[in-house]
């Protein structure tokens, strides 16, 4: 776990009761992504219901990672919360590994330097 600067997680439910399994899911899912990222530094998840949607798109699922450089945002739509919740946390799993993956690539990088003629 991230231990030097623990990293605020914020979840909120938009016409849903948050329930006490689905606040600890929320939080399993969000250990991992802390765990592989240790620059994060608040995770907000909202979690929407919308009955009058197709059955498909009835959950959504909407994350917003805080961490140094440009915030990551996603959104995925499922028929169940959990699956829904599952599908952002890999979700972002991948924006950061394709993240950190760019900068390392960004680092490791040769280019000529020219010099000025005297």
């Amino acid at each position: 776990m991230n231990r030097q600067n623990h990293p605020e997680l914020i979840v909120s439910g938009i016409h849903l009761e948050l329930t006490q399994s689905l606040k600890t899911f929320v939080q399993e899912k969000a250990d991992r992504l802390f765990r592989h990222e240790e620059r994060i530094l608040r995770m907000r998840v909202e979690l929407e219901s919308d009955p009058k949607e197709k059955f498909a798109a009835r959950f959504k699922a909407k994350g917003h990672v805080i961490i140094d450089g440009p915030a990551l945002n996603a959104t995925v739509e499922s028929d169940e919360c959990h699956k829904a919740v599952a599908l952002l946390a890999d979700k972002l799993d991948r924006m950061l590994n394709r993240r950190a993956q760019l900068m390392k690539a960004r680092r490791h990088r040769t280019h000529a330097i020219e010099f000025g003629a005297p």
